[in-house]
């Protein structure tokens, strides 16, 4: 198996239908965090400042996932519920019948950099 070395690569080899919605997760959280550094770490592509990783995204076989801190998952719980999304301590799932929206990664990517402090 042939090891992905950047996010162009991951998107590329996610399943097809799923490859949208990564392209504006990428897309999202190099706006909102514009002055970190993306990087694929444990074989998913992410957003790092110094030695602390402000957000990730992954696919999986009907879905992604987005991640990042659990204090930003816990301050934006009613946004996520509201987008009738699911989460985890560290992550939101989201398919392309069911898309996070734009403003609710915007939000917990600059959650989870404030608590990171970063």
């Amino acid at each position: 198996m042939t090891e992905i070395l950047d996010h162009d690569a991951y998107i590329a080899a996610a399943p097809e239908a799923l490859r949208p919605q990564l392209a504006v997760v990428r897309d999202r959280l190099k706006r909102a965090l514009p002055d970190v550094q993306e990087v694929m770490q444990y074989g998913m592509p992410g957003f790092k400042s110094g030695s602390s990783m402000i957000a990730g995204y992954g696919a999986f076989s009907k879905q992604c996932g987005l991640y990042v801190s659990k204090g930003a998952i816990s301050e934006h719980s009613a946004d996520i519920a509201a987008a009738g999304l699911k989460a985890s301590k560290t992550g939101v799932t989201f398919s392309p019948k069911k898309p996070i929206p734009d403003k609710l990664i915007t939000m917990l990517a600059l959650a989870s950099r404030k608590e990171l402090a970063v």
